[in-house]
Parts: C-alpha cells; sequence; structure tokens
C-alpha cells in the first residue's frame, strides 16, 4: 500500500521515460490497484506501454482473485487488471502467504486463471528463516514450485517465478549471491526436468531485497533473469540504479 494517487502514476511515468536508457532491459511496474489504469495511461502516453510485443514498460497486478467474477467482496478479477493495462500478475507474493493465508493449492488456482484470463504470472516462491535455519530451503521452494510447474509447462506463453527468501526482505539480512544463485539454479533444474523448453521460457527472478549497492553481483548470477524489486522501487533513483546495473550486464560480450 505505497504510492497511491498522483505519486503512483508520476512514479510510472518516471520508469517510461527510464526505459530508454536501459534498452536492453524490460520494465514492469505494479502499481497499487486504484492507480493501474492511470499509470498504464501514463505509460501509453509516452509510446511504451507494454503489448505483450516487446514494449519496455509492462504494467502488472499485484494480486488477483482466481473467479471470474461473483461476490468476493474487496478482491479483483483478472478482466479487470486486463481492463486497466495489465498484461502481468503478481500470485503468491510472500506477503499474500503470510497475512492472507494464500496457500500453494490457491497459487496454483490464481496461475492458472490468470493464463486462462490472457495475462502472464510471475508466481513467488521463498522461504522464511525458520525454514532456512532448518535446512529446508530447497525443499519449501520445490513444493511451491511443485504447485504450478504443470500448469506452466502446459502452456507455451512465457512466464516469470521470483524467489523471495523471506527472511532477507525488511529486515537487514541479506542473501548473497551464492544463496540466491543456488536456489535459482535449483528452479532452473526443476523447470529442465519437465522438459519443452519450459527452463528457457520462464524467468527466474530474484526479490530478496534487491538494491543499488547488491544489483550488479546478484543479476550477474547465472540463473538470476531479473529482479522482483520491492522497496527500492519506491524510488525512481534507486530502481534507476537497479536498471542501469542490469543494463550493464546485458551489454557485456
Amino acid at each position: 500500500m505505497n504510492k497511491g494517487g498522483p505519486d503512483g502514476v508520476e512514479l510510472a511515468g518516471a520508469c517510461a521515460k527510464l526505459a530508454p536508457r536501459v534498452p536492453h532491459v524490460d520494465l514492469l511496474v505494479a502499481p497499487p490497484f486504484t492507480v493501474l489504469a492511470a499509470a498504464s495511461h501514463e505509460c501509453e502516453a509516452s509510446g511504451l506501454q507494454s503489448d505483450g510485443n516487446g514494449s519496455k514498460v509492462a504494467i502488472a497486478g499485484q494480486n488477483v482473485h482466481p473467479k471470474k467474477d461473483g461476490a468476493f467482496t474487496g478482491e479483483i478479477s483478472i478482466s479487470m487488471l486486463a481492463e486497466c493495462g495489465c498484461t502481468w500478475v503478481i500470485v503468491g507474493h510472500s506477503e499474500r502467504r503470510q497475512f492472507f493465508g494464500d496457500t500453494d493449492a490457491f497459487v496454483a488456482e490464481k496461475t492458472k486463471a490468470v493464463f486462462e484470463g490472457g495475462l502472464l504470472p510471475i508466481v513467488c516462491v521463498g522461504e522464511t528463516l525458520a525454514e532456512r535455519e532448518a535446512g529446508q530451503t530447497l525443499a519449501v521452494v520445490k513444493r511451491q514450485v511443485d504447485a504450478v510447474i504443470d500448469i506452466l509447462a502446459g502452456r507455451t506463453e512465457s512466464a516469470a517465478i521470483a524467489y523471495e527468501p523471506v527472511w532477507a526482505i525488511g529486515t537487514g539480512k541479506n542473501a548473497g549471491p551464492a544463496e540466491a544463485e543456488e536456489v535459482h539454479a535449483a528452479i532452473r533444474g526443476w523447470l529442465s526436468e519437465k522438459g519443452g523448453g519450459l527452463e528457457t521460457r520462464t524467468r527466474i527472478l530474484y526479490g530478496g531485497s534487491l538494491k543499488p549497492d547488491n544489483a550488479q553481483a546478484l543479476l550477474g548470477c547465472p540463473n538470476v533473469d531479473g529482479g522482483l524489486i520491492g522497496g527500492a522501487s519506491l524510488d525512481i533513483a534507486a530502481f534507476g540504479a537497479i536498471a542501469q546495473a542490469a543494463e550493464a550486464l546485458s551489454t557485456v560480450s
């Protein structure tokens, strides 16, 4: 619940202006529901709104309900997000799992519905501090990936999986490149085992407190395809610095 009203629209516009400076980086913004349409229009005005065919700024919903319509007060449907200009939807964010009880099964239901509604999912996975300290990181993440992997494998569209080490988000603790790469490589391996090129059409994003000072190291990991940026995305200077780090890495021969 950050950057509503004019602030959210202004931030989207700033991202649109950033896009030409990072031509090898795909940018996506996920504003609050109340400013989705206005943010989409702001990007459209710059000629940069994503149409799913390679434009540089895409709009995503932060969450969605899997049902097409009905008595689900306070929820938002896939068609409503599409009407606001969204092409992507975040599902299973750690805060949804922690505070709103989104289970693996519900995340899978959302993922399937997002595809069927013509949008693309960013499926979030990750372990808590207790799970990491118990040595359960890969087991937990595999369970979460397994909940959606058949859905992803059954589609030909692109998708993304975002690894969010919950213990590293807003805690002052950071997952280092080696820790991030271990999990990302495991996810890539599980996708590869399904066959059909799933590991190449699924972007694996890092979502554990990605900041300007660690962006180069984390984004430089072989199996880190990008970032799901939280707090740093609220500051266009910080977000821009991360995007510039990604651009620099993408142009290294």
